[in-house]
């Protein structure tokens, strides 16, 4: 009789790990982009704006149809915000401009960094107000050089962390009180105190410690519960951490090495879209991950929170 419990027992245990399913995200579009980069969902149209920052393309994806349309920018390009208008905001190697989405016209609107002929523009997103973050990145690669800036819609510009290496995900809370931001290297997500009236910024402590083991934080998103999605170069994965406890409570593995970006997306926001790089990817990780450099997607249970849109219909 023993002996019949203990054989029960164990095929139920077989039974239950070969049944659990590994959390993996499918292939949408399979592009090969060198730098795949600035995930944004413009839920007014129903795309997917995101760019390749070295083929310097911006690209809107239309679920509804799986078209993806690509337009070449001229500059490489860090990421893109939709405005209020219906046109976009683009980060582009030497500022911020104005971006015509129907005819790819476009106009300089700032370059904060004219003296760093060095620097590039990186990720960024637009804050509960309508401002435009953005931050920039060394292309010789040296440390603290780059900043983090805010665009607001009068045009002025504003420094607002400085000492950066590689800017990257930015995200709001819910109740508009934290910004949480991501500098690359340092392997943490900061949070910081956040006026929305005035868009300041203070108080800055850790939030999240990445260790090094799953990869380096690179772009994110924040879901319906105010955790933060984090796409982990490296890492072939994006983690889900909860802020106000450092805990990692989710992870979703991407058949590519270096994980770049994420938004949540579709009608429900129920998709996490994203994007990965083929840059920095041995030829053994590429015949490991062919489709590196492409766009993936998975629902993993849990909703995120509409884009916010650059004001510019003042």
């Amino acid at each position: 009789m023993k002996q019949t419990v203990l054989f029960i027992i164990i095929v139920v245990l077989f039974s239950s790990c070969s049944n659990t399913k590994t959390k993996q995200a499918e292939l949408v579009l399979d592009t090969k982009s060198t730098l795949g980069e600035g995930a944004v969902w413009n839920y007014k149209t129903g795309e997917l704006m995101w760019v390749d920052i070295k083929k310097e393309i911006l690209n809107i994806y239309y679920p509804t149809n799986g078209y993806n349309k690509e337009m070449f920018t001229g500059q490489m390009i860090g990421t893109v915000v939709p405005t209020e208008s219906g046109n976009a905001l683009v980060a582009l190697q030497n500022g911020i401009y104005y971006f015509n989405i129907e005819t790819g016209a476009k106009k300089l609107l700032v370059d904060p960094e004219v003296d760093l002929p060095d620097n590039r523009f990186n990720d960024g997103k637009c804050d509960p107000s309508g401002r435009f973050w953005a931050g920039t990145i060394s292309l010789s690669g040296e440390m603290e050089v780059a900043a983090l800036y805010r665009f607001d819609s009068d045009t002025t510009v504003h420094k607002m962390v400085d000492k950066v290496s590689i800017s990257n995900g930015i995200v709001w809370s819910a109740d508009k009180t934290k910004m949480y931001y991501i500098d690359t290297p340092t392997q943490k997500v900061m949070a910081y105190d956040y006026d929305d009236a005035t868009g300041e910024i203070s108080n800055p402590e850790v939030a999240v410690t990445v260790p090094a083991e799953l990869g380096s934080p690179d772009g994110m998103t924040i879901d319906e519960n105010n955790n933060l999605w984090v796409a982990l170069w490296g890492g072939s994965a994006v983690g889900c951490w909860n802020p106000k406890t450092g805990e990692l409570i989710d992870k979703i593995e991407v058949p590519a090495k270096n994980i770049t970006s994420c938004a949540f997306g579709d009608e429900d926001l129920g998709t996490l879209y994203i994007t990965s790089a083929r840059e920095q990817t041995s030829d053994e990780d590429l015949a490991k991950y062919p489709h590196a450099g492409g766009v993936f997607k998975y629902r993993p249970g849990v909703k995120g929170v509409q884009a916010f849109y650059f004001n510019d219909v003042n």
